[in-house]
């Protein structure tokens, strides 16, 4: 059984989904960068690092000025659709 995941708050309460890119080559999405309050700007980014299929690492820039307010391990309580 694997612990429990941190839960990161975020700008907004939707998802879209602003470019999602295969880094690795393998065929599956690793990196996400995502809008949650519908601005247009990215405010949340997720890594793939071991290309498993699911996040390892995700980054939350609450006030959009390119600096994380929040990192953590895991999917933050926010897992991409695949």
């Amino acid at each position: 059984m694997s612990e429990p995941q941190e839960i990161v708050e975020t700008r907004g309460d939707d998802r879209v989904d602003l470019l999602t890119s295969d880094t690795n080559g393998d065929g599956r999405p690793d990196v996400w960068v995502s809008d949650t309050d519908g601005d247009g700007k990215a405010d949340l980014f997720q890594f793939d690092t071991d290309g498993d299929g699911k996040v390892d690492i995700t980054m939350v820039d609450l006030d959009e000025d390119g600096t994380p307010d929040a990192v953590v391990d895991g999917d933050g309580g926010l897992p991409p659709k695949v």
